[in-house]
């Protein structure tokens, strides 16, 4: 049964965050099983706001697919036969950058969830959610947030805590890579704060945030707000407690 909290989430709101909702999310669906491809198309098809606009059955598939279709969502399991679900993100990310992929796996491995962080997924879900939470994850991935199974999100938390704790010695920001003001902002967003809260934290204008954070992921060669967090906490930016 999914667990009743749901998916955790983080804002990750960047450049080209916000999206409008005139039209329907159109979601790319990939697995192996087509009777699982199936339902999840027939419980979306019931959402006036998602679009199911194609499905794959393997990763291979999944990068023709989304470079042809384009799609706003890639919904796509990890392990499959020909080319796995993370060896693909790397490749739609190429080929179809402004898709938002949503790992949906039964894997509950912590080196599955780090590699598909790496490579450039926004969300990392259990199979044992519920098909309602399915939809839910889809409209929060799309307006900019990152999703993460609970019991995944606590393992990832945990990790990052032994990281730091294994390791005496401090590790410094490269200097001089980030302004003050890109460490001022870089803190906020890892303890959640979305723009909007930051730039009244700060006293500057969202739009002021929204190119700070651009520039932050430029410089730190990073691929979303998710990552940022994971940077901030690496190199005791912020603290965890």
């Amino acid at each position: 049964m999914a667990d009743s909290s749901g998916p955790a989430s983080v804002d990750d709101t960047g450049p080209g965050g916000d999206r409008s909702r005139a039209e329907p999310i159109r979601v790319l669906v990939v697995d192996d099983h087509a009777l699982f491809r199936r339902g999840l198309e027939i419980v979306l098809a019931q959402e006036e706001d998602i679009q199911v606009v194609g499905e794959a059955g393997d990763g291979a598939e999944a990068v023709d697919k989304a470079a042809d279709l384009l799609p706003d969502i890639v919904l796509m399991d990890v392990r499959m036969p020909k080319r796995g679900g993370i060896e693909a993100c790397t490749s739609i990310k190429e080929v179809a950058p402004s898709a938002r992929i949503i790992m949906l796996t039964i894997s509950d491995e912590e080196a599955d969830l780090y590699e598909a962080i790496k490579a450039g997924a926004t969300g990392y879900l259990l199979k044992e959610i519920s098909t309602d939470e399915v939809a839910t994850a889809i409209r929060a991935v799309a307006d900019g947030q990152s999703q993460i199974s609970p019991s995944m999100a606590s393992k990832l938390l945990s990790e990052f805590k032994s990281m730091i704790q294994r390791t005496d010695e401090r590790r410094l920001l490269p200097a001089p890579r980030l302004t003050d003001r890109e460490l001022e902002v870089l803190k906020l967003v890892a303890t959640g704060m979305n723009n909007r809260d930051i730039a009244k934290e700060l006293f500057i204008s969202e739009n002021t945030v929204k190119n700070h954070v651009r520039n932050i992921l430029e410089k730190l060669q990073l691929h979303s707000r998710m990552e940022a967090v994971v940077y901030a906490m690496r190199e005791k930016i912020l603290e965890i407690r």
